[in-house]
């Protein structure tokens, strides 16, 4: 079965050659695109969509969230608004209702987050485990998730729970609990900041689960300086997420990873840049702004060569929203980032930061965060001509249609 959009106005690709595409088509095959370009040179496919002159985008790919958990931290946002300074101790009112609720409660608070997201553009989301924090209920957390979002993430080094000795809980976190969710997830994370997890429990987190086969990720540097990016640097994670408080030495380091990145050697229909992948600096501007935290520095980051992501945090204590499109929004209006480029951190900055930016029907497994051929068809169509209107028109509800994996989605 294949599927013809045409009339777009606005085909912003996000593919190795950045293109733009006015007056353009895509044909969607099964769950791939097969081709794109002018509508008028467009082939003939079974059934055809007109995009009525709209703006069509890669579907947004939500790196960073938090969606399995139970309960309601309302009281707690009121207390930071109204004055009171964020710290990670929240997290344990969500452990314990976490712990309290069923397992079929849980999937279906957890699937309606994602049809949440879904709804408002996002076709790819990854989402951590951390709301557990003893081995059953980890181990729960990651696998109900591992059937609703794409990817798993083990984030156990979230919170020292209290009456627990921080040292013990660490062996913990490397040994019994790793094992018990290792066969649903892909990802592991630590929570390296004061008040959290120090420099040698993070440490120890991440040479555990590298010894145990799962890709890397670091909460960094969101309340403070510290060595989360450094330690992000050092394992080669693939990406540090929060980086509210970069020194230069920080931005430095990131941009060092990316010296073996070559951003335009992509080959045709193929991952946008070659190379040895560095580690992405993924913000999160809703939650710096539920925080009241400074805004990540992302135009100091593009500019010093780091590849960047947006992602929205979603999580019930500091960033309750999966609007993507928000994000994209305080990007550009408040971090100073192009259209242009807070699309492509919120899109293929998205994929490149769960290395799911490359992919082809060479490869067999499909990429993400791009229009080209070959790609998975997750497609954003925008009731706007062109993607500025989000930056433009903020806070105005502006998904018109949903294709992920090529099906369509609903939208509310």
């Amino acid at each position: 079965m294949s599927t013809l959009i045409t009339n777009i106005a606005e085909l912003m690709t996000q593919d190795a050659e950045h293109r733009v595409l006015r007056d353009a088509a895509v044909v969607i095959e099964g769950e791939r695109i097969s081709w794109l370009g002018a509508a008028a040179a467009a082939p003939a496919a079974d059934e055809a969509v007109d995009a009525g002159g709209r703006a069509l985008l890669p579907g947004w790919v939500d790196s960073h969230t938090h969606l399995i958990f139970a309960g309601d931290r309302t009281a707690e946002f009121e207390a930071r608004m109204a004055g009171e300074s964020y710290s990670a101790g929240g997290i344990a009112v969500t452990t314990a209702a976490t712990r309290s609720a069923g397992d079929f409660d849980l999937t279906r608070l957890a699937m309606g987050r994602v049809a949440e997201a879904v709804s408002q553009g996002t076709t790819y989301l990854e989402t951590k485990t951390g709301y557990g924090l003893d081995v059953e209920n980890e181990a729960r957390s990651a696998r109900i998730a591992s059937t609703v979002v794409d990817e798993v993430t083990y984030l156990g080094a979230h919170l020292v729970p209290a009456g627990i000795d921080a040292e013990e809980y660490t062996d913990l976190v490397c040994g019994p609990m790793l094992a018990a969710v290792r066969p649903y997830v892909r990802w592991a994370d630590v929570f390296c900041e004061q008040g959290a997890f120090n420099e040698d429990q993070s440490r120890r987190v991440l040479q555990a689960c590298k010894d145990a086969g799962l890709g890397l990720r670091v909460h960094g540097n969101q309340l403070g300086a510290g060595p989360g990016v450094q330690l992000a640097v050092e394992f080669g994670a693939a990406s540090v997420d929060h980086v509210n408080y970069l020194s230069a030495a920080d931005i430095d380091a990131l941009a060092a990873s990316w010296s073996g990145w070559d951003a335009d050697g992509a080959r045709a229909a193929g991952p946008a840049g070659t190379g040895q992948r560095g580690t992405v600096a993924t913000c999160l501007p809703a939650c710096d702004l539920s925080t009241r935290q400074p805004l990540a520095p992302g135009r100091e980051l593009i500019d010093a060569g780091v590849q960047l992501a947006l992602a929205s945090n979603c999580n019930p204590g500091t960033s309750y929203t999966s609007s993507m499109a928000f994000c994209v929004t305080t990007a550009v209006l408040q971090m100073r980032l192009s259209v242009h480029e807070a699309v492509r951190a919120a899109t293929y900055g998205g994929a490149l930061a769960l290395r799911r930016e490359s992919g082809n029907d060479v490869d067999g497994e499909r990429a993400v965060g791009s229009i080209a051929v070959g790609h998975r068809a997750d497609l954003h169509l925008l009731n706007a001509p062109s993607a500025t209107h989000l930056a433009y028109r903020p806070g105005i509800p502006l998904t018109h249609a949903v294709w992920r994996a090529g099906v369509p989605q609903r939208v509310k």
